[in-house]
C-alpha cells in the first residue's frame, strides 16, 4: 500500500508540475506576443495589392509587411520607401533656396522694320514716271540716289514763270515764284541750277532722302500718277523692331527701358541686346496677351524682317524670396504641391502657395523653408502613393455616428410614465419578434396577468 500511495503521489505531482512549469512553447508564445504585429503584406510599388501572407507582387517583387503600429496614427501625407527602391526609381532632390528672383519673361516674336525710319514717296503734282531706277521690292537705295524722273506740265509752267519774274526784277514776285517751286517739290539745289542755267527742264529728278530698302513699289515706267498715288516705301535696316506678346499675369513686370535679348535659329549661339521700346495700352481680347515692342540696333543687317525670334525680357529683380526648381512643382487643379525629402526614405507631399516664375525657378510663398529639400525627379510617383494612402485611410476610418460608437447604456433612462400608451398602435406591433431577454432579471412588483393581451381595446381606443 505504501508503494502504491507513493506512485500515486508522484503521478499527481508530475501532472501539477507539468501544468505550471513554463515550457518552451509558452516562452515562444510570449516572445511572439511581444513582437510587432503584422497586419497584412503589400506590394512595394502597389499598396492596393495586399495579401495575408508573404509572397510575390504582380511585378515579381517580394511583398513587404505592414505593421499595426505603422497603420495606426500614421500621417497619410508621409510615404516611406526602401532606400534601394529609392535608388532604382532615380529619385533626385534639390535644396530649397532663398534669394532674389529676376522677373525674366521668355517669349517669342517677329522681327519688323522700325516704322519710325520708314518713309513713303509721293509726288506733289500729277505727271508721268520715266527712268525708274528701282525695279523690285527689297532693292537697296542710298541717300541722294535718283529714284525716277517725273514729267509734269505743271512743273514746266512753274519754271517758265520763275524765269520770267526774274527778268522783271520784282523781288516780291521772285520770292513768291520761288516759294511755289519749293511747294511743288523742287530742292534748293535744283532752284540754284535753274538760276545759273536759265533753262527749263522737262523732267525733274526725285531723290531718296535716306538709306534703306524698298518695302513697297507701286509704279512702273510710263505710269501716270497723282499726289494721292503712293509710289514706293523705303525703310532702314539700321534699327529694327521685334513685336512680342506676354501673358496677362506678366504684364505688370514689363516697363519701357528694360533690357531684352533675342536669339535666332539661323545664328545659333549669337545674341542681340536691345530694350523695351513701347508697351501697348490694351490686351488682346481673344488671346488675353499684352503686346510689347522691342528695339534693336542692326548695323550688320543680321536681323531681317519677318524672322522668328526667341526673346527674353529681363524685369526688375524681386526682394529675397523662397524658391525651388520648376521641375519640383506638381501642379494641381486647385492645389499645387511639392514632395519634401525628410531623410531615411521618408517623403511628404506638401501643399504650397506659388508666386512668380523666373526661368527654371518658382517662388514658394508658403509651405516650405530654405532648409528643406524637395524631390525633382520621381516626385509624381511618390505623390501618387501619398494620395492613395490618404484615400485608403479615409475609406478605413469609421463613419461618424456608426453603431460601433453609439452608447446604448442609458436605455434605462426612458420615462415610461410619460408615454401615452393609449395612443400607441399595438395592433401593428410584432410582439413575437421582440427580444425580451434583457428583462429576464427584472422583478415584478405586481402580479403579472398571464392571459393574452387584448389589443382590440387599444384599437377601439385609437378609433375613438
Amino acid at each position: 500500500m505504501s508503494i502504491a500511495a507513493g506512485l500515486i503521489l508522484a503521478l499527481v505531482a508530475g501532472i501539477l508540475l507539468g501544468r505550471w512549469w513554463p515550457t518552451d512553447t509558452a516562452t515562444a508564445d510570449s516572445v511572439t506576443s511581444g513582437e510587432r504585429e503584422i497586419v497584412y503584406w503589400q506590394a512595394p510599388m502597389d499598396p492596393n495589392f495586399r495579401r495575408d501572407e508573404p509572397g510575390k507582387s504582380p511585378m515579381g517583387m517580394d511583398l513587404v509587411p505592414v505593421y499595426a503600429d505603422e497603420v495606426q496614427g500614421r500621417d497619410p501625407a508621409l510615404v516611406s520607401i526602401d532606400p534601394s527602391i529609392v535608388s532604382n526609381l532615380g529619385v533626385r532632390t534639390a535644396p530649397v533656396q532663398s534669394g532674389p528672383l529676376s522677373r525674366r519673361i521668355n517669349t517669342v516674336g517677329y522681327v519688323g522694320f522700325d516704322e519710325e525710319t520708314m518713309h513713303h514717296v509721293h509726288t506733289r503734282v500729277d505727271g508721268w514716271i520715266e527712268n525708274l531706277s528701282v525695279t523690285a521690292i527689297g532693292d537697296p537705295v542710298k541717300q541722294g540716289q535718283v529714284l525716277f524722273e517725273l514729267y509734269s506740265p505743271t512743273l514746266v509752267n512753274a519754271q517758265q514763270e520763275y524765269l520770267s519774274v526774274r527778268k522783271s526784277g520784282n523781288k516780291a514776285l521772285q520770292n513768291a515764284s520761288r516759294d511755289r517751286l519749293i511747294a511743288l517739290g523742287f530742292t534748293p539745289a535744283e532752284i540754284k541750277r535753274l538760276n545759273s542755267e536759265r533753262t527749263v527742264r522737262q523732267r525733274i529728278r526725285i531723290f531718296a532722302t535716306s538709306d534703306g530698302v524698298v518695302t513697297d513699289l507701286g509704279i512702273r515706267d510710263g505710269m501716270y500718277v497723282t499726289p494721292a498715288t503712293e509710289l514706293m516705301s523705303i525703310a532702314s535696316l539700321d534699327r529694327v523692331w521685334v513685336q512680342v506678346e506676354v501673358f496677362e499675369r506678366q504684364s505688370a513686370w514689363v516697363e519701357v527701358g528694360q533690357r531684352a535679348e533675342v536669339q535666332l535659329d539661323y545664328r545659333p549661339g549669337d545674341r542681340w541686346q536691345g530694350t523695351v521700346d513701347y508697351v501697348y495700352p490694351a490686351l488682346d481680347q481673344q488671346t488675353r496677351t499684352l503686346k510689347v515692342r522691342l528695339r534693336f540696333d542692326n548695323p550688320t543687317a543680321a536681323l531681317l524682317p519677318n524672322m522668328f525670334a526667341n526673346v527674353t525680357i529681363f524685369g526688375t529683380p524681386t526682394s529675397p524670396v523662397v524658391h525651388v526648381p520648376r521641375e519640383a512643382l506638381i501642379r494641381g487643379g486647385r492645389v499645387n504641391r511639392v514632395v519634401l525629402a525628410e531623410g531615411g526614405g521618408t517623403f511628404r507631399s506638401q501643399p504650397v502657395v506659388v508666386g512668380i516664375e523666373s526661368g527654371d525657378r518658382v517662388e514658394i510663398r508658403s509651405g516650405v523653408a530654405p532648409d528643406d529639400r524637395v524631390v525633382v525627379s520621381g516626385q509624381f510617383l511618390i505623390d501618387s502613393e501619398s494620395n492613395i494612402d490618404s484615400a485608403l485611410m479615409r475609406m478605413n476610418a469609421p463613419p461618424n455616428g456608426s453603431s460601433d460608437t453609439m452608447d446604448h447604456s442609458d436605455q434605462g433612462a426612458m420615462d415610461h410614465d410619460a408615454m401615452d400608451h393609449d395612443a400607441m398602435d399595438h395592433g401593428a406591433m410584432d410582439h413575437g419578434a421582440m427580444d425580451h431577454s434583457g428583462h429576464d432579471d427584472m422583478v415584478d412588483e405586481e402580479p403579472v396577468d398571464e392571459q393574452p393581451m387584448d389589443h382590440s381595446m387599444h384599437e377601439d381606443g385609437a378609433t375613438r
